[in-house]
């Protein structure tokens, strides 16, 4: 589930063994391995005329670490990535901001050259975190029109667009459509995928299991409404999207390298996921 990394063999002078209060000594494991997952959540409003009002992307890297003994490792990031305490020119980069490290990473090092230099926690831990400010192209788009008809029925017609690489694939995708609260006899049709109408939550879910990039699909909804005007006036929940994009980034993040080092000199393999997933994902609706 990741891509191989090369692994550079080395030794670790023995000071480096002192003893760190978030592991314990005397560690072993039979296979060494880290898994390392890079987690991008894009938060993203969209207005009922279609401009995007904020988004943002909330970025996690995550160790699970079953290694022996007391191993230092070193992780690389790419150029495109630059913190903000970095005055360089910008350019083509991505400035990250209110980044947080865990307590394993040693600060000095990293503020002189930039290397992620830790001895990590055993099992799972997150590494860092980060912010990133900056326009995000909606992955997917979401185009809408909600009729209401008097005292009889709602019409509804939802077009989703992938607007992600198409060698890329969006898994898991619901478009959450919010419908008015006395609506009843659903029934729908859809260009790919099912759709559902949750009542307790005055909602039509729409699931996508799997999403190329590029495509567009589509999903008529039908209501009837009762014949009995409804006067309480109800906001206008807007439109939600959930998904998940593996082996993906939006910020262009990559680990360049990860480097593990113990004295033992033992073989171990650095595996890397990266994901892409909705996080506040939401487009205004006029109705």
């Amino acid at each position: 589930e990741g891509a191989k990394l090369e692994v550079a063999k080395s030794k670790v002078p023995t000071t480096v063994t002192n003893a760190v209060s978030w592991r314990s000594e005397g560690i072993k494991y039979k296979k060494n391995e880290v898994f390392i997952d890079v987690i991008e959540s894009i938060n993203v409003l969209v207005n009922a005329n279609g401009s995007v009002m904020s988004s943002d992307i909330v970025g996690s890297i995550k160790l699970k670490t079953m290694l022996s003994g007391m191993p230092e490792l070193r992780l690389g990031l790419n150029d495109r990535v630059l913190f903000a305490l970095t005055g360089r020119d910008k350019g083509k980069t991505v400035v990250m901001e209110d980044v947080k490290f865990h307590q394993c990473v040693r600060l000095s090092r990293f503020e002189s050259d930039r290397t992620i230099s830790f001895i990590p926690p055993d099992g799972e831990s997150e590494l860092m975190s980060y912010r990133i400010n900056t326009h995000v192209k909606p992955l997917i788009w979401i185009e809408s029109v909600i009729e209401k008809f008097s005292h009889s029925r709602v019409e509804i017609m939802v077009k989703a667009k992938g607007q992600f690489k198409k060698q890329s694939v969006a898994n898991n995708v619901e478009v959450r459509v919010p419908v008015p609260s006395d609506a009843d006899s659903p029934k729908f049709k859809t260009s790919t995928g099912s759709a559902k109408y949750v009542p307790e939550k005055n909602l039509v879910v729409w699931t996508i299991k799997s999403f190329p990039g590029g495509k567009e699909f589509l999903m008529r909804a039908h209501f009837g409404l009762p014949s009995v005007e409804n006067d309480v006036a109800e906001g206008k929940p807007p439109i939600t999207v959930k998904f998940e994009i593996p082996y993906f980034t939006v910020s262009g993040i990559q680990v360049r390298y990860m480097k593990i080092i113990e004295k033992s000199g033992y073989q171990a393999l650095p595996w890397v996921r990266y994901i892409t997933q909705s996080g506040d994902y939401q487009l205004r609706t006029n109705v």
